[in-house]
C-alpha cells in the first residue's frame, strides 16, 4: 500500500496504534523521547488513549485524525500520543481519572491535553470534528497567551487525581457480618431491573462479578428471590442479541434495557468471566441453556480467540466491512429477511419465531439481530415438533449461517496476547471443566498457563503484561498478577500438579515486594520500578473486571489457608477492612469483597484429599456447587501443610477441616459433602 503519511506509530506492535499509523497527525507512542521532546520545545500534550475494538475511536479518527487541517493544527501546536489502553492501562486510569474529574464522565476514545510535564488541563471523550478544531485552538492560545492559568488549574486537578485512589488504614477491628451483607444487597437490589435482569439502566453492562456474588449469596443464604434475579438476568442475556446466537459468545454491552441490540465488539475479559459464571449457575441449577452457553462460548473462543501456541488474543472489532465496502458497526454479525429467507427456505417460519425475524428483532436499515423471547418448549408446542427435531433444527440453523458468515468481510482481530485477560481465560475453562468434565477444556487451560510460564514469566519472577510478534513486552501490572496467582490456584485445584500452587504462591511474594504499601495494607496498580506518572493509583473499585486489589485480597485469604500463612491472612482482612466503609453504598462495586467477606462470615472449609484415588474424589465433589472452600490432593506424599503426614498407601481419605480442626476423614465423597454442608 501507498500511504500519504507515516508516523512514529508504524514501528509498534499493538493493533490499535497500528491503525493510527498511517495518519497525518504526528503520533508518537507513549515514551522518553516524546515526552522530553515536549519538555524541550515547551508544547503541550495531546494523549489520545482507546483500544483496537472500540468503535467510537474509529468514528473520530476517520473524522478528524485522518483529516489534513485536523492535523496540521495538532501537528504544530502539541506533541501527540497515542495510548493502547489495554496495553497501557496504568497511563489510562491516572487520565481517565482526571477527565471523571473535569467532565464527570469518562470513556473511550478518551483525549486529554496536559503540560509538557505531564500533567493533565483539558480533556473529554469523543468530538466531533468542529468540537475538536475549537477546542485545540482555544486550549493553546491560552497557553501561549496565559500559561500560569493552565498551570494553576494543573496543580490543582493533580490533587484532586492523587485523591481519588487513596485508600487508608482502616483502624477499626475488622469486624464482617451477615447483617452487613444483608443490608449492601438490600440497597443494591433497588437498582435491579425485575423484568429483563441486570440494572435498571441503559447501556447495561454484564457485570460478571456482581451475579457470580450474587449467585453465591443467594445459593448459601437459601434466598430464593435473589437467585430468582440472577437466573432472569443470566437468561435474558443468552436470550438477547448481546449474546451471538450464530457463533456463539457475547459482545461488550447491551445499547438498551433489554439486552437487544449490542455493541458489537467481543472481548476476552468478558467470554472468560461469563464462561466461569454460567458453568456455576449450571452446577445450581442445571439449566441446559446455560451448559449450551459455556460449550458454544469457548468454541467461539476456540475459533476466534486462539493462537496455535495456546495464547489468548484480546478482541474482535465491532465495526466490519458492508458488501458495498462500508465500515459499519454489527455488519458481519446481522441479517437481513431475504437473504434469510433465502438461505433456510421451509425452515424459514421455524426460524423466524424462535430468533425474533420480527419487529421484536429488528435493528436498523432492514437488519435484524436474532434475539430469543421464548423457551424451547414454547416453540416446540407452537410448532407442534419434538425437542429432538428442534434441536437437530438449531445445529443445522447455526453451521449454514456461520457458513455463509464466514464469507463476508471479518471484523478485525485485535491480536496482542494480555497476562491478565489470559488468566481470566485460564480460569474460565477451568471453571468450565470442574462442571462438565470436558478434558479438552482443561488442555486448554494447562497449554495456556504454561504459555505464560514459558513467555511471561521473567528470570527475575515478575511477569510481563504484553505478548506480540513473539516478543514480551511491558513490565506487569498488578491486574497481571493477581489474575495469574488466581488463575494458577484453581488449576491447582483441579490438577493436583501443585507446581502451579507453589507459582502461585511465588508470584504473591514478587507482588508483596514490589507492589505493596506496608502504610495500608493495599497493593498500588504500578511496580515500585516503573516510571512515575502524575499519581500512583491503587484500583480497588471493582468494574467489568474485578480490581486487582479485590482479586489479590482473595488469593491471599485461600493462600494463607494452603500455606498456613498468617501474614497472608491478616493482609487480606485489612485490604477488606479497609474497603468496608465504602462498601453497603454501592454493593455493585464491590461484588468481589462481598464474595471475600462471606468467607469470613460463613464456615470456610480445607479439603484435603489424599491417596491413589485422590483425583476421582475431588471430580466428584466438584459436582456440588461449594464455593466455600479450597481444595488440596495428592495421588502420593506430599510435604503441603494441608497434606503432610495424610498419606496412606492403600486408602484415599478425604479430610474436611475448619478453622484448623478437621472432621474424621471420610473415604466416600457424598459423606465429604454432608459434613461440608452441616453447621
Amino acid at each position: 500500500m501507498n500511504q500519504a503519511y507515516t508516523n512514529n506509530l508504524i514501528n509498534e506492535t499493538s493493533p490499535y496504534l497500528l491503525q493510527h499509523a498511517y495518519n497525518p497527525v504526528d503520533w508518537n507512542p507513549w515514551n522518553e523521547t516524546a515526552l522530553a521532546q515536549a519538555k524541550k520545545e515547551n508544547k503541550l500534550l495531546l494523549i489520545s488513549v482507546g483500544y483496537a475494538a472500540c468503535h467510537w475511536c474509529h468514528v473520530m479518527e476517520h473524522e478528524s485524525f485522518e483529516d489534513t487541517i485536523v492535523a496540521e493544527l495538532m501537528n504544530s501546536k502539541f506533541v501527540n500520543i497515542k495510548v493502547d489502553r489495554e496495553e497501557r492501562p496504568d497511563i489510562d486510569q491516572v487520565y481517565m481519572n482526571a477527565v471523571q474529574l473535569m467532565t464527570g464522565n469518562g470513556g473511550w476514545p478518551m483525549n486529554v491535553v496536559a503540560l509538557p510535564d505531564g500533567r493533565p488541563v483539558w480533556g473529554g471523550t469523543y468530538f466531533r470534528k468542529e468540537q475538536w478544531l475549537s477546542a485545540l485552538e482555544q486550549i493553546s492560545d491560552l497557553y501561549r497567551k496565559n500559561p500560569e492559568k493552565l498551570y494553576e488549574y494543573a496543580d490543582k486537578l493533580e490533587q484532586g487525581i492523587k485523591a481519588m485512589d487513596v485508600v487508608t488504614l482502616n483502624k477499626d477491628e475488622a469486624e464482617f457480618s451477615t447483617e452487613f451483607i444483608n443490608n449492601t444487597v438490600k440497597n443494591w437490589s433497588q437498582y435491579f431491573d425485575h423484568q429483563f435482569g441486570g440494572l435498571k439502566r441503559a447501556p447495561k453492562f454484564m457485570m460478571p462479578n456482581n451475579y457470580h456474588f450474587l449467585l453465591r449469596y443467594g445459593y448459601q443464604n437459601k434466598h430464593p428471590e435473589i437467585l430468582k434475579f440472577v437466573n432472569l438476568t443470566l437468561t435474558q442475556m443468552a436470550y438477547g442479541g448481546l449474546y451471538d446466537q450464530v457463533g456463539g459468545g457475547f459482545s461488550r454491552y447491551s445499547t438498551d434495557v433489554n439486552w437487544h441490540i449490542p455493541h458489537f465488539e467481543k472481548m476476552l475479559y468478558d467470554n472468560a468471566q461469563l464462561v466461569s459464571l454460567y458453568s456455576d449457575a449450571y452446577l445450581i441449577t442445571k439449566n441446559k441453556l446455560y451448559k449450551d452457553v459455556v460449550y458454544e462460548t469457548l468454541k467461539f473462543v476456540e475459533r476466534e480467540l486462539t493462537a496455535e501456541n495456546g495464547a489468548f488474543y484480546s478482541s474482535l472489532d465491532a465495526d466490519s466491512n458492508t458488501p458495498e465496502g462500508h465500515l459499519e458497526e454489527g455488519a458481519f454479525y446481522v441479517w437481513n429477511k431475504e437473504e434469510l429467507q433465502s438461505l433456510l427456505a421451509s425452515d424459514f417460519k421455524v426460524f423466524s419465531d424462535y430468533y425474533n425475524i420480527s419487529d421484536y428483532g429488528f435493528w436498523e436499515n432492514n437488519h435484524y439481530v436474532l434475539i430469543r423471547k421464548e423457551t424451547d418448549e414454547q416453540i416446540i408446542n407452537t410448532h407442534n415438533i419434538s425437542i429432538e427435531i428442534l434441536n437437530e433444527k438449531k445445529r443445522k440453523w447455526k453451521d449454514l449461517l456461520i457458513r455463509t458468515r464466514e464469507k463476508r468481510s471479518r471484523p478485525r482481530l485485535d491480536d496482542k496476547t494480555l497476562t491478565s485477560w489470559n488468566a481470566l481465560m485460564i480460569k474460565g475453562y477451568v471453571d468450565a471443566y470442574r462442571v462438565f468434565g470436558e478434558k479438552s477444556f482443561l488442555k486448554s487451560a494447562e497449554k495456556n498457563a504454561q504459555f505464560i510460564l514459558n513467555n511471561q514469566l521473567r528470570e527475575d519472577g515478575g511477569l510481563n503484561h504484553n505478548y506480540k510478534n513473539n516478543k514480551s513486552t511491558i513490565n506487569g501490572y498488578l491486574e497481571d498478577y493477581a489474575a495469574t496467582i488466581e488463575a494458577y490456584i484453581v488449576l491447582y485445584e483441579n490438577t493436583l500438579n501443585d507446581k502451579w500452587l507453589l507459582t502461585a504462591r511465588d508470584l504473591t511474594n514478587y507482588v508483596f515486594d514490589y507492589f505493596y504499601e506496608e502504610t495500608n495494607s493495599m497493593f498500588y496498580f504500578t511496580s515500585n520500578e516503573d516510571p512515575l506518572l502524575v499519581s500512583r493509583t491503587i484500583e480497588y473499585r471493582d468494574n467489568v473486571i474485578p480490581a486487582s486489589n479485590s482479586i489479590m485480597s482473595k488469593n491471599l485469604f485461600k493462600l494463607s489457608r494452603y500455606f498456613d500463612n498468617s501474614y497472608y491472612y491478616e493482609t487480606a482482612t485489612k485490604m477488606l477492612n479497609n474497603i468496608k466503609p465504602e462498601i453497603q453504598e454501592y454493593g455493585s462495586n464491590y461484588s468481589n469483597y462481598l464474595d471475600l467477606m462471606m468467607n469470613y462470615t460463613h464456615p470456610f472449609y480445607e479439603v484435603a484429599v489424599s491417596g491413589t484415588e485422590a483425583k476421582n474424589k475431588i471430580e466428584e465433589l466438584n459436582q456440588v456447587y461449594l464455593p466455600n472452600k479450597i481444595l488440596a490432593g495428592s495421588t502420593e506424599e506430599s510435604n503441603l501443610p494441608l497434606l503432610k503426614n495424610r498419606f496412606l498407601e492403600n486408602e484415599t481419605l478425604i479430610y474436611v477441616c475448619v478453622n484448623h480442626a478437621c472432621k474424621l476423614p471420610v473415604k466416600d465423597s457424598k459423606k465429604a459433602i454432608e459434613q461440608l454442608k452441616s453447621k
